[in-house]
């Protein structure tokens, strides 16, 4: 029996989709991350605000990598519009209903959490925060629209929203879950497991609501309350 490569000319989007995740992350993980930002800048080194810099460097990289680059991609290749990869309001009314539940089970949970030590060595990024608040402001919305806006284009946006016209639901689901749950290698052992479950709940949200933006608001207030608790909340 002779093998024969399996490709399809129709589906090389497809498998840009796919290999947009290895290749993407990669390149975030040994350019975006805080060790590279010191190895390009190393007056940096020892700086009370030097953290702070570094993550605003992996910030801004994954905005570039994960929101910039699939965002060209769809407009001068694909020629398709974003709110086909899940821009837009979507459902409103459908989508608003978890901005009500889903904060009132998980509050109690995300406090919990950050009392715990790994989660507490973990967050917030930016360590200083810890000792001074004056740039917490800046800190969380950077956060906040460089880093969650990209997380939640690439994964619940370009991977899923993408992927599922030839995969079907389900399978996109699972694809973006298991990327998304790649980038927490390295985070607390409750927080990687966690993202498998919220990476299933998230995408099935998403396609629900037809929106990325209803999941982007709950991932935040999951984020931001991390720190908050942990900051405030000794």
């Amino acid at each position: 029996m002779t093998y024969k490569l399996d490709f399809t000319k129709q589906d090389i989007h497809y498998y840009v989709m796919l290999l947009s995740a290895p290749v993407l992350l990669t390149l975030y993980r040994y350019h975006g991350y805080p060790e590279y930002f010191y190895s390009y800048f190393p007056q940096f080194i020892g700086q009370p605000d030097g953290n702070l810099y570094a993550r605003a460097w992996q910030f801004i990289i994954f905005f570039v990598l994960m929101f910039v680059v699939p965002v060209l991609y769809i407009k001068l290749v694909m020629k398709r519009p974003l709110s086909d990869f899940g821009l837009n309001l979507g459902d409103i009314r459908w989508g608003s209903k978890w901005l009500i539940t889903i904060p009132l089970l998980v509050i109690p949970l995300i406090y919990i959490s950050s009392k715990m030590p790994d989660v507490r060595v973990e967050y917030p990024l930016a360590k200083s925060l810890l000792s001074n608040q004056s740039h917490l402001l800046i800190y969380e919305l950077g956060y906040i629209i460089f880093y969650y806006i990209a997380w939640e284009f690439f994964f619940r946006g370009f991977l899923l929203f993408g992927l599922k016209e030839r995969f079907g639901s389900v399978n996109a689901i699972l694809i973006q879950t298991i990327s998304s749950c790649l980038v927490h290698i390295d985070k607390p052992e409750g927080e990687i497991i966690g993202s498998i479950f919220i990476g299933i709940l998230f995408g099935m949200i998403a396609l629900r609501s037809r929106s990325i933006w209803w999941v982007f608001l709950l991932h935040i207030s999951i984020g931001v309350l991390t720190d908050l608790f942990i900051i405030y909340f000794h």
